[in-house]
């Protein structure tokens, strides 16, 4: 795993940190232990999913279906940040 230089230099956590393991616990088929480190993983990962595959096919409302998959994610992220800080 990759060290999160913001957390060696600040001494906290990043808004990102956690995603790596998340990811890994997912890879494993931990669904419970993925969303509990970081929360944000699975949207994440289905945004992206989502964009590769409106990119191919053109979806009719892809774009906004994206728009809106990624501020959820952002939410998520952020929320996820606050609680870990404070």
């Amino acid at each position: 795993m990759l060290d999160c230089h913001w957390k060696s230099t600040l001494g906290i956590e990043c808004p990102g940190c956690g995603f790596q393991r998340s990811v890994d616990l997912l890879i494993h088929g931990d669904f419970l232990g993925s969303i509990q480190l970081f929360p944000a993983t699975i949207p994440l990962i289905a945004t992206l999913i989502f964009a590769i595959l409106h990119l191919q096919f053109k979806f009719r409302k892809g774009a906004k279906i994206i728009i809106v998959l990624f501020s959820l994610t952002a939410l998520l992220i952020l929320i996820n940040f606050c609680v870990k800080s404070f």
